[in-house]
């Protein structure tokens, strides 16, 4: 008799075909509301579902950027001899860690050249005061970020989701001048990654964890979000 147990049980072809219905549901539900994120940044629908597609893709790939080296402290067992008898003897000890910091490619790449092409924009049209208001946004976004990341030891930069798009959205309101979605996607997507992300940069390498991913941590990390979320409120 065989008392072996299925630790998952298996499903039926109609339970299957449902999650691939609901998958796909879900998939063109979020694609449609990217698409109405980058049509109001004026992005035209091709790019914009190129931009899409190498989002999803690539939240998949980190590019190992550098390395840094830390210290943690350690207990170790030694041992110790009287009269022939050997004693084990905890003591302290450093032991060194590699973490290698990576860039997501979806996360953060694909969110930077969105904000590049659009700064580029605002110069070629002349448009500097608008210019002025999305870096100033830029940096209130920033420091708003960076104080509500929180390092957490072996996962990376943790911060609440919905908080820096609200912030985005207060400053797209306040420096918009005529384009809040553009004031609200760069101060969004720029302040998660450099308020949450670079300004935390020397403690990163302290966090235990073997590698931390700018933009990582999942499919449409923080930074991809917050910009999406801030221009669909705007």
């Amino acid at each position: 008799m065989n008392n072996r147990r299925l630790i998952i049980p298996p499903v039926s072809l109609p339970v299957l075909v449902v999650i691939f219905i609901l998958f796909l549901l879900v998939f063109l539900l979020f694609s449609s509301i990217v698409m109405a994120a980058f049509a109001k940044l004026g992005i035209p629908p091709q790019v914009a579902y190129a931009l899409f597609l190498f989002a999803l893709l690539g939240s998949f790939i980190n590019i190992p950027i550098a390395e840094e080296t830390s210290y943690e402290p350690v207990i170790r067992v030694g041992e110790v001899r009287f009269f022939g008898i050997p004693y084990p003897v905890p003591y302290f000890d450093w032991e060194e860690r590699k973490v290698i910091i990576a860039i997501n490619v979806g996360g953060a790449l694909v969110p930077l050249s969105i904000v590049i092409y659009e700064l580029l924009r605002l110069v070629y049209l002349g448009q500097f005061g608008l210019l002025f208001n999305t870096l100033l946004a830029v940096a209130i976004a920033a420091l708003f970020s960076h104080a509500i990341a929180k390092p957490v030891k072996g996962l990376g930069i943790a911060m609440p989701l919905f908080l820096p798009p609200l912030m985005a959205l207060i400053l797209a309101l306040l420096l918009g001048d005529g384009n809040p979605p553009l004031v609200a996607y760069v101060s969004g997507t720029m302040g998660v990654l450099i308020g949450a992300d670079l300004m935390n940069w020397r403690k990163i390498k302290n966090l235990g964890a073997p590698m931390v991913s700018i933009g990582g941590a999942g499919t449409f990390d923080g930074i991809f979000l917050a910009g999406l979320i801030a221009v669909l409120l705007a």
